[in-house]
């Protein structure tokens, strides 16, 4: 299964850091945010990584090359200045994600989620990965009922993590240009055809400055 990790974000946030490095290449205990996650997606057999960028894109190219040096084999999806939005991104990565269901990792991400879970999961739509509700985040986003499939409303909410195995087909009816995931996932949850699990792992939104340097304090006491 290939793996496409998204880090076309600005990263407004994070300004003045990201004013002349792209986020995903923000240092985070000793190397980029970027290759912490390509190493969890090498360990856990995705080797194949499709890598889409905007804002100082041509950075991540040089700096993470083919990727053969981190065991992976790594394209890129380059979407010049102007980031288009999660699905925007996936759809013009399309050509380079095949036909079968594939993975998403969000860039600005950090967990120890067990991706290898992910590896023989049957996919109708989507499956996502859905986690506690952070304090940044306390309404959550979508409920999973008793049988694995995520809903709008229920008892308990959580948040999306950012963590999805998506089929193509998701994205058929959707234009190339700027779009959003949400929308396209509300109306496959809608449908019945999204799965979800709940991980109560480690994982964090690297968001903010602050954040960066608490990952970089937590990852350094491993």
């Amino acid at each position: 299964m290939k793996a496409m990790i998204l880090a076309a974000g600005r990263g407004e946030r994070m300004r003045p850091l990201t004013d002349h490095i792209p986020k995903p290449l923000l240092p985070v205990a000793g190397k980029p945010l970027i290759v912490h996650t390509i190493n969890q997606l090498v360990a856990a057999g995705f080797t194949d990584i499709v890598i889409n960028h905007a804002h100082l894109g041509q950075q991540i190219e040089d700096k993470l090359g083919d990727g053969k040096h981190l065991g992976a084999n790594i394209v890129y999806s380059p979407e010049g200045e102007q980031a288009v939005e999660t699905a925007g991104g996936i759809i013009n990565a399309l050509p380079l994600l095949g036909n079968e269901p594939f993975l998403v990792v969000n860039g600005d991400i950090a967990t120890d989620f067990p991706y290898t879970e992910l590896q023989k999961i049957k996919v109708d739509l989507a499956h996502i990965v859905l986690i506690d509700n952070p304090p940044h985040h306390p309404q959550g986003d979508f409920a999973l009922n008793h049988s694995g499939k995520v809903t709008e409303d229920g008892h308990q909410r959580y948040t999306f993590s950012g963590i999805g195995l998506y089929h193509p087909s998701l994205f058929n009816n959707t234009p190339t240009g700027k779009s959003k995931l949400a929308p396209l996932l509300r109306e496959a949850i809608s449908a019945k055809k999204v799965t979800g699990q709940h991980y109560s792992g480690f994982w964090m939104d690297i968001g903010t400055p602050e954040r960066l340097q608490e990952l970089d304090v937590h990852l350094r006491k491993l």
